[in-house]
């Protein structure tokens, strides 16, 4: 069966931590931005959180899944599903 491919949880996190970190700081004085930011973190999160259910079921169908940390290495630098 060939494994699906899926982005690497890193992805998420250093997205996440840049907003948290960088972007709503700097959004802090202007309410409206302040918003979309908090909006965007919390999609993010979303996000993450359905991947790995997609990542659950997959487990339970032991269909393999294949991290991927770029498509320009597609099928060349693959992560096992043991490494997120």
């Amino acid at each position: 069966m060939e494994p699906i491919p899926l982005p690497s949880h890193i992805h998420y996190e250093l997205l996440l931590q840049l907003l948290e970190r960088q972007t709503t700081p700097a959004a802090q004085h202007q309410s409206q931005h302040q918003a979309q930011v908090h909006e965007l973190i919390s999609t993010l999160r979303k996000a993450l959180t359905q991947q790995k259910r997609l990542e659950e079921s997959l487990s339970r169908a032991n269909v393999p899944i294949d991290y991927r940390w770029s498509l320009n290495s597609a099928g060349l630098e693959t992560v096992s599903s043991d490494v997120r």
